[in-house]
């Protein structure tokens, strides 16, 4: 049968059941001494670690060594081994560990420039096709007005500024963006 023994909050000491002294504080914080010595001490409001029977002096002071040495144990530290990922073998990933950094440097730059192409092609693609949508609002001609043409003159309105074009079409300018709509209403 095991015994729940409790902890003197005083000196340390193991307090059996049916021993010991309890007091309740005001503010219902429950204190347990082992004796009257402890309680009279800790109501004297002397410090625990100044008088050097009590636990917390031993401890401070280093004066149960020979106990604490015995608990101490080794944890027997595990050697890392290599095992394979998914997607990459064992012999692959042994194979790019003694690769040399100077092929690991090569086909670092290759994917670069292989990358660095293709975002190229499609900045290319992007601009031609801006081209072509340029070319056929010039020609058509109708509703349309320049980037860099004239702007109406008066007061700057905050946001959005409406200004009404021939053959009831509507532009409106939202920063440097000009965007043509036309008219529902004559």
């Amino acid at each position: 049968m095991v015994l729940k023994t409790e902890l003197c909050r005083f000196s340390g000491a193991k307090i059996y059941p049916g021993k010991g002294i309890r007091f309740i504080r005001s503010d219902s914080q429950v204190f347990l001494f082992a004796n009257s010595k402890c309680k009279r001490y800790f109501h004297n409001r002397l410090k625990p670690s100044k008088l050097t029977w009590t636990a917390m002096y031993r401890k401070q002071h280093k004066k149960d060594i020979a106990q604490e040495a015995v608990k101490k144990r080794r944890r027997t530290t595990k050697k890392p081994y290599s095992r394979s990922i998914v997607g990459a073998t064992l012999e692959v990933i042994q194979k790019r560990r003694t690769e040399k950094p100077e092929v690991r440097d090569a086909a670092r730059e290759a994917a670069l420039r292989e990358i660095k192409e293709r975002i190229k092609k499609t900045k290319d693609e992007k601009k031609a096709k801006k081209a072509e949508v340029t070319k056929s609002q010039k020609s058509q001609g109708k509703g349309s007005i320049a980037k860099g043409g004239a702007q109406p003159k008066g007061p700057k309105l905050g946001g959005w500024r409406w200004q009404a074009l021939s053959h009831c079409s509507v532009a409106y300018l939202l920063g440097s963006r000009v965007i043509d709509r036309t008219c529902l209403f004559v």
